[in-house]
């Protein structure tokens, strides 16, 4: 009764359903087989067959398909090899090489010389659809064309979705043969910044791939806006240039090309695009072009500006002009009314000093008496 228990549970998990194995054609797939007890079984018998009758591969205490065993079928010589040093830990897997369409079907891994009937059953699919390759055909300032390339085993969906994952609407290049994977080409024009997403998709395996390519509408900078700013150091001259993509290289030059040195005012960048402002002081009647270069696409246009007579700095008011002039004013102020009242006698002056013991001071009309001489 044990027995019997033993050997259904072994039957239910050894049987089972079979394990599917997805690869794209070309690439080399992996059949995983092995003993739940991982038992050595380097001297042991285990036998591949596809479809219940091709003989895949056979391996029988160290002699197999590949060191002179007969019996192996044409399509599979030469293509297959196990895993020696897994042997000890009873993993009976191969891998199959090079592979075809042909090669799709189901799998079996038996050890027909167990106390109980073992086998594992894979599934093995050839033909998934590779990465598809997404590329971009042409660019202009305001868009860029894609495309999408795909192929795999039909059916065979393929989408074209921005960063969003929104689908967006793009014509189609199916095309297929008999007998081997379907290809599909997208083509879409798009008109803004972001991460474009080729998916193809096969359902019935449960299988999908995507690649991505990022876009940035290649925003070539217009003619900067040049003018002239007259600050407290002087002429300055002011260059704005709004909208650039990529980001551009801005001088300000003379007539001579000399670059000038210049003082960025504002450098943004927002959906890519870059704004930037930059001023350069001027000391010299001179024509001044603002440059704008954006060399990852050939891009140079300038802005011109003359620059007739440039006026002196404006003058400026140090600490101590300052209080000599307040000093000045104040004089003026109260000091010359001071003087003409003075000199009208409207004001006098009394320098003498009173004697607290004695009284008041002594007029020039008082006469000296015997009493002051005495004094």
């Amino acid at each position: 009764m044990e027995l019997l228990l033993l050997v259904c549970l072994c039957l239910l998990s050894c049987s089972g359903d079979a394990v599917r194995v997805v690869v794209e054609e070309d690439s080399d797939a992996v059949l995983p087989c092995s003993l739940s007890t991982e038992e050595d079984i380097s001297g042991k018998l285990f036998d591949w067959k596809k479809d219940g009758q091709k003989e895949v591969f056979m391996y029988d205490a160290g002699v197999h398909y590949n060191n002179g065993r007969p019996g192996q079928d044409e399509q599979f010589k030469g293509r297959v090899s196990f895993y020696q040093d897994q042997l000890q830990n009873g993993d009976a897997s191969i891998k199959i090489t090079r592979t075809k369409m042909a090669d799709s079907g189901t799998y079996s891994c038996d050890f027909p010389h167990r106390p109980w009937i073992q086998t594992s059953f894979i599934e093995l699919v050839v033909g998934a659809a590779p990465k598809p390759v997404i590329s971009i055909l042409a660019v202009t300032k305001d868009w860029v064309l894609l495309q999408c390339e795909a192929r795999g085993v039909p059916p065979l969906t393929v989408e074209l979705k921005d960063g969003a994952g929104n689908i967006l609407n793009s014509e189609s290049t199916p095309t297929s043969e008999t007998g081997s994977p379907s290809s599909i080409t997208l083509n879409i024009t798009v008109t803004k910044t972001d991460d474009y997403s080729c998916v193809a998709t096969q359902k019935q395996f449960s299988h999908q791939v995507t690649a991505v390519i990022p876009v940035y509408i290649q925003g070539a900078a217009s003619e900067p806006y040049v003018t002239t700013v007259k600050t407290a150091d002087g002429m300055v001259l002011q260059c704005k240039v709004l909208g650039a993509f990529p980001k551009p290289k801005v001088d300000w030059k003379d007539r001579s090309g000399n670059v000038l040195p210049v003082k960025v005012l504002r450098e943004t960048e927002s959906g890519g695009l870059y704004d930037i402002v930059l001023r350069a002081a001027v000391t010299k009647t001179d024509t001044f072009r603002c440059v704008v270069t954006q060399e990852e696409i050939g891009h140079e246009i300038e802005a011109k500006i003359d620059v007739v007579k440039v006026p002196p700095p404006e003058p400026g008011w140090s600490a101590g002009a300052i209080v000599v002039v307040t000093l000045v004013i104040t004089l003026l102020v109260v000091g010359l009314p001071l003087f003409v009242l003075l000199k009208k006698g409207f004001i006098t002056l009394n320098c003498s000093r009173r004697n607290r013991a004695n009284g008041p001071p002594r007029t020039s009309e008082q006469p000296l008496s015997s009493s002051n001489l005495a004094e």
